[in-house]
């Protein structure tokens, strides 16, 4: 079974992989600035982060994440455009291929509503089995479901 890595990315990424033996974990990790650091330290420690978790898990065969349109503000947009552009960059080196998933496919997949909204998406992903700690979390774990749902559609 080939790993799997879904991310929603944001200064609280969340995320849920599906290793090669079929088990599923998922958690969040935060990407917050420190009081000390540059802007481009969250980057940085994003791009470790993924070095590990490839040492820990495997080479992922491929990686989603969230393609978000639209942010709530300027902010949450440049860190969305910072981390995307450090993931894409990280998957080409390595030749991981790499793809983005709307919003409104997940939460379509996850509640039957495309619209839905974050409590309903937790609850139906604890419908399926899963305990997330946030709506960040829960939207990896909904991603990485409707990605394995998807390769098994199409096998």
């Amino acid at each position: 079974m080939s790993v799997i890595l879904a991310l929603d990315l944001g200064t609280t990424t969340g995320w849920a992989l599906r290793s090669g033996d079929g088990a599923i974990t998922s958690g969040t990790m935060s990407f917050r600035p420190g009081r000390f650091e540059g802007g481009g330290m969250r980057f940085l420690r994003f791009k470790r982060w993924l070095a590990e978790i490839e040492l820990l898990a495997g080479r992922p065969a491929t990686i989603y994440f969230e393609e978000v349109r639209r942010h709530a503000g300027v902010d949450a947009a440049h860190a969305y455009g910072g981390f995307m552009g450090q993931l894409t960059a990280w998957c080409e080196l390595r030749e991981v291929p790499y793809q983005g998933v709307p919003v409104g496919t997940i939460k379509k997949h996850a509640t039957g509503k495309g619209n839905a909204g974050k409590a309903a998406v937790i609850a139906a992903v604890r419908g399926r089995g899963h305990a997330p700690v946030d709506d960040n979390e829960a939207d990896a774990l909904a991603l990485l479901l409707w990605a394995m749902d998807t390769q098994e559609e199409s096998a």
